[in-house]
């Protein structure tokens, strides 16, 4: 019996046997297990790669091999990826993200290991990235290619989709109730009864498979010197509005540094420019190095001379200044390398970066706070800043919340935390409105949001729209022969188009009814003089927000749809009107 039979006997018993809500309560279960050792594999697989590296590379003060370390990691990627994959891996949760709103939810198969595969080489090696967004592209390629392989509905996969990434984000993070968070908040999954009993149960099945693999302990290790005192509430309403500050030179670094390595496009001189660019800067900022994971947990214990650590200026480790200048240039050049580390062909997440710029912010917040004699406990604002940091960099204030309330175990400062986030996210939102997540999406018109009239319009796509059954006619016919197409069309639009197809304008039945029964003008009246232009037109490489505000603008009830100026076909609105509702429905259905 051959697979695909199987596979179709499979099904069969399923449908007569499980209910729809049962099987994705099943495979939810299935998912987060394997999302969950998905994290476990990439975990270890850079620990491993890491311990291998720095047996011989302990150095006192500073490590040359700081220089190369990262750019060979990279490299390692490329080839992989290039030469024997062969596939573009992608950063993790903008491919998921664009999975949901352009590809009804499928991911490529390679997914599931591949980013395993490329993070661990990327981040191993030194690169300034975190292990959270390849984590979850591997989640969510599971979830798709589960899906697919079963043959469920659009709803069911993105269902699974969602069921997914939460389970990445639990299994790395050890934070079941962030993960569900970011599914609602990030990945745009709806809240409703079908959706969060799966969203649970896979998520707590990551979680407790990372707890076998990797231990209940948590991410980062933070022991509360003091709780929260009402007193310092000034004092975190200015740590929002300075994380936010920071995110918003986060994200537009972030955007500008991409943006300029896609004008180079050899792969060769994206890794000779990114990686000497990354290797000078892990080399004079050591603590740049790899995720930050050590860095972020001596920042909330409060130590400080791991900045200080294999760097030149190990000297200067007891100077207040020299503190303030090693954690601002940290702040400042993180996203630098992080953009970096993407854009010479690296693969990894961004929330990792995130945290540890936000802790670096923290602390020298908490620093400066402390020099001019305001007397507050440090470490406390390392935790509430990385929060504030995930609601500006990740757009996802509920997210940073509960994420750094478990991956740290500081719910005493839960009040801090709501805070910080708050008013982090709305300083941004001032002067940056899409996340680095989204922002190419958005520019290209292909992000779902949490609007379900703007999203159910952008899983529409123009060229499955397109109504072709339309006659079209040349500028020199005649009138008579224009007749002659008219009698065996079932349409009352004619498109006048060159012989290179080359769209002219239309003719619209209604507008020559008076002319079509006087034979003596058949030959003395053509084409070209009957036809027009009609306003507006159609690219088919147009958003469908912006084909529905032309109908709704416009008294058309059907619109040329061109590439190039070429004639491709019409849309209507009935047709555009009727797709839109079964998108709707599928949005509003339990």
């Amino acid at each position: 019996m051959t697979k695909r039979r199987k596979i179709d006997r499979f099904l069969n018993w399923r449908k007569r046997n499980i209910g729809d809500r049962t099987f994705i309560i099943i495979l939810s279960v299935v998912i987060g297990v394997s999302a969950g050792m998905g994290a476990v594999i990439i975990k270890s697989l850079v620990l491993y790669i890491q311990r291998l590296l720095k047996l011989g590379f302990n150095l006192e003060h500073y490590n040359i091999f700081y220089l190369i370390l990262p750019v060979l990691g990279i490299l390692a990627t490329i080839i992989f990826t290039r030469f024997l994959l062969r596939q573009e891996v992608g950063h993790g949760i903008p491919g998921v993200l664009f999975a949901i709103s352009r590809t009804n939810g499928h991911i490529k198969g390679h997914n599931m290991y591949s980013s395993i595969i490329s993070s661990a080489l990327t981040v191993g090696f030194g690169g300034s990235v975190g292990l959270e967004g390849p984590t979850v592209a591997t989640g969510a390629a599971i979830g798709s290619n589960l899906g697919m392989k079963l043959r469920l509905s659009y709803k069911q996969i993105m269902t699974l989709l969602g069921c997914a990434s939460a389970a990445a984000m639990a299994s790395i993070f050890k934070a079941p109730v962030a993960a569900i968070a970011f599914a609602l908040e990030v990945i745009m999954l709806n809240l409703s009864m079908a959706s969060i009993v799966p969203l649970l149960i896979s998520s707590v099945s990551a979680v407790l498979t990372s707890y076998v693999f990797l231990g209940q302990n948590f991410l980062y290790t933070f022991t509360p010197k003091q709780g929260f005192i009402v007193g310092d509430v000034p004092y975190f309403i200015l740590l929002g509005i300075f994380t936010g500050l920071v995110s918003v030179y986060f994200t537009r670094i972030y955007v500008f540094i991409a943006d300029k390595f896609r004008l180079i496009k050899k792969w060769g001189n994206r890794l000779i420019a990114g990686g000497i660019m990354l290797g000078v800067m892990i080399f004079i900022l050591p603590a740049l190095f790899g995720e930050g994971y050590e860095g972020i947990n001596s920042a909330l214990a409060g130590k400080y001379n791991y900045l200080f650590e294999e760097s030149m200026y190990y000297k200067y480790n007891d100077s207040i200044l020299a503190l303030v200048l090693v954690l601002l240039f940290l702040i400042i050049f993180k996203v630098v390398a992080t953009s970096v580390t993407f854009g010479s062909g690296g693969v990894g997440g961004i929330f990792a970066p995130a945290l540890f710029t936000g802790a670096h912010a923290g602390l020298l917040f908490g620093i400066l706070l402390n020099y001019f004699g305001f007397e507050v406990e440090v470490s406390n604002f390392v935790l509430v800043a990385m929060a504030g940091m995930i609601a500006g960099v990740i757009h996802a204030p509920f997210t940073s919340i509960f994420l750094i309330a478990e991956i740290t175990g500081g719910y005493e400062l839960f009040i801090p935390l709501m805070i910080t986030s708050t008013i982090s996210y709305a300083t941004l939102k001032i002067f940056v409105k899409n996340s680095v997540y989204t922002y190419q999406l958005a520019q290209r018109g292909e992000l779902i949001t949490h609007d379900k009239d703007k999203a159910a319009l952008s899983l529409m796509d123009v060229s499955t729209l397109i109504e072709t059954n339309f006659n079209t006619i040349s500028p020199e016919a005649s009138l008579g022969e224009l007749v002659k197409v008219i009698s065996r069309s079932s349409r009352n639009i004619f498109p006048v188009v060159d012989e290179d197809n080359k769209f002219l304008g239309v003719v619209w039945e209604n507008d020559i009814r008076h002319l079509l029964f006087k034979q003596e003008l058949y030959d003395n009246i053509y084409v070209k003089e009957l036809m027009f232009m009609p306003s507006p037109t159609v690219s088919i490489q147009e958003s469908m927000e912006d084909v529905a505000y032309k109908f709704q603008t416009s008294s058309h009830y059907n619109l040329p749809v061109l590439d190039n100026g070429r004639y491709i076909g019409f849309v209507s609105r009935a047709n555009v009107f009727s797709t839109y509702r079964t998108m709707m429905r599928n949005f509003m259905e339990e």
